[in-house]
């Protein structure tokens, strides 16, 4: 005959007495109501069966360690997290039936939490509730609501500086939203839909890190989940992931957590695993593996923001809804496209010239001539420094990039206009009337064009096709045009090449 001590809620009584009993009748059950600091009473080596809350299953699992105890557990209502971490049905009778059927018990890590122990998980932040939409085992259209719904107050999602220490190994200093800490990958929705071969007995525990880059990332990866609801999705690339038996997360501020649901503070979290240190009667739900599970590490943090100086600019500032590239990534192209946001008098003179250029160009009816002022015209630069400049609300950027195209116009506007008093021809050729009806088929010239010169700056490779961009983008016969027209009082061709441009 089988022999079990059920320590119990004694406000649960009537359950026991009911529901519990008669289905252990054919075994030995001695009661044992709980209460603090007497469970160490119970003798060693003796089989129990929980059925208490989480914060009193707290000091009956340390106690454990010392007594070489088997534990099984049943679901009480206030047990949440024990229930998740050991895979127990959340259905009285199933666990009862899973704990008489159970055979020999097994033994299981226990994750401690600065010696604390953790039944489930350790939840550091509080903005991962940006990702409940993409765990959620709802339909999808509930799904698809919980996504968008978390994203509803932009400025809440703000990083925050954590250094994340791996003893004798290395000391990771990043920013991110938050960090969850379980034992398995069955630990919680979250680590059951992004991790694979993680056991309650492998001596690892797992560190997922959200450091998303922008509210986009966040975005497609809750409504990719949510139409994508499978266990087991490859992890984003904005999610680190660490696998190790220890590790020690500080923040130079107290980091607000949630262990097991129960809310602290700290600056100083200390986590490890005590291998196989527990034996239990695992539930139903509990993933776990027969032969010898693999002890390998996993460090994957290729993609997680480091660099001092990237992190003084993204921790404890909120999310941008797009990414925006460090000033380290590409310190280059913004030295170059803050130099050409400046207006020089290099620029001013090309400018004067590659107008007048194209003015003859344009009065000669000659398209080599008209091509050439394309090539030499510098006014795209100031404009792709502009698009920078409001990508990335540089303000100083911005000014500098306009105050550059204003005066390049005005510029541009006086040489043509001086060109066109001082020239006696009065005739619209086919040049000039190519530029003063434009149609929706020039806005697709410009979108394309202005991709194009775009790409050309930003990667040093195919910088070599600037000059092709150059005459694509063509902006200054069209500059030119509207000058000829406002030098001859034509109304219609000025707002027409106006238009163009």
């Amino acid at each position: 005959m089988e022999k079990f001590t059920l320590i119990f809620d004694p406000q649960k009584q009537k359950i026991v007495e009911e529901k519990i009993l008669p289905a252990f009748q054919s075994a030995e059950v001695t009661l044992f109501p709980y209460k603090t600091g007497k469970v160490d009473s119970i003798a060693d080596e003796c089989c129990i069966i929980t059925f208490v809350k989480d914060e009193d299953l707290a000091e009956i699992v340390n106690v454990s360690l010392g007594k070489q105890w088997t534990i099984g557990f049943l679901p009480h209502a206030e047990m949440t997290q024990a229930r998740a971490g050991f895979g127990i049905s959340e259905v009285l009778t199933e666990a009862i039936e899973d704990i008489k059927q159970a055979g020999e018990p097994i033994m299981s890590d226990l994750l401690l939490c600065n010696d604390r122990p953790v039944f489930n998980t350790v939840v550091i932040g509080n903005t991962l509730s940006v990702i409940s939409g993409s765990v959620s085992n709802n339909s999808i259209v509930s799904r698809f609501e919980k996504a968008i719904g978390a994203f509803k107050h932009f400025g809440a999602h703000t990083p925050r500086a954590f250094n994340i220490e791996i003893p004798s190994k290395q000391t990771i200093k990043t920013a991110a939203l938050g960090i969850v800490v379980v034992l398995h990958g069955k630990s919680s929705l979250l680590s059951r839909k992004l991790l694979k071969d993680n056991f309650v007995s492998d001596g690892m525990l797992n560190c997922l890190i959200l450091a998303p880059r922008s509210i986009m990332e966040l975005i497609r990866f809750s409504i990719s989940s949510a139409f994508n609801p499978r266990d087991n999705q490859s992890l984003p690339t904005f999610i680190g992931h660490l696998r190790t038996k220890s590790i020690v997360i500080s923040s130079p501020s107290p980091m607000d957590f949630s262990q097991d649901n129960n809310l602290m503070s700290s600056k100083h979290i200390e986590l490890a695993v005590c291998d196989q240190n527990i034996k239990i009667l695992p539930g139903r739900n509990l993933k776990r593996k027969e032969e010898k599970v693999t002890q390998s590490e996993i460090f994957k943090t290729k993609h997680l923001p480091t660099g001092e100086a990237y992190l003084k600019q993204v921790a404890s500032k909120p999310l941008s809804l797009i990414y925006h590239a460090s000033t380290e990534q590409f310190k280059d192209l913004f030295k170059v496209l803050r130099e050409n946001a400046k207006t020089t008098n290099a620029y001013l003179i090309l400018m004067a010239l590659s107008t007048m250029l194209a003015t003859f160009g344009l009065f000669a009816n000659s398209s080599p001539v008209i091509i050439g002022a394309m090539i030499l015209a510098p006014l795209m630069s100031p404009i792709i420094s502009l698009s920078m400049g409001v990508l990335r609300q540089d303000r100083m950027l911005i000014v500098e990039s306009m105050k550059a195209i204003g005066f390049g116009l005005l510029i541009g506007y006086m040489a043509a206009v001086f060109l066109t008093w001082v020239t006696p021809l009065q005739n619209i050729n086919e040049e000039i009337t190519a530029r003063i009806r434009p149609t929706l088929l020039d806005l697709g010239i410009a979108i394309v064009s202005g991709i194009a010169g775009a790409f050309a700056h930003a990667r040093e490779e195919i910088a070599k096709t600037l000059a092709g961009v150059a005459i694509a983008v063509a902006l200054v016969p069209p500059l030119a045009v509207s000058g000829i027209g406002l030098g001859w009082f034509d109304l219609d061709v000025f707002s027409g090449a106006l238009l163009l441009l």
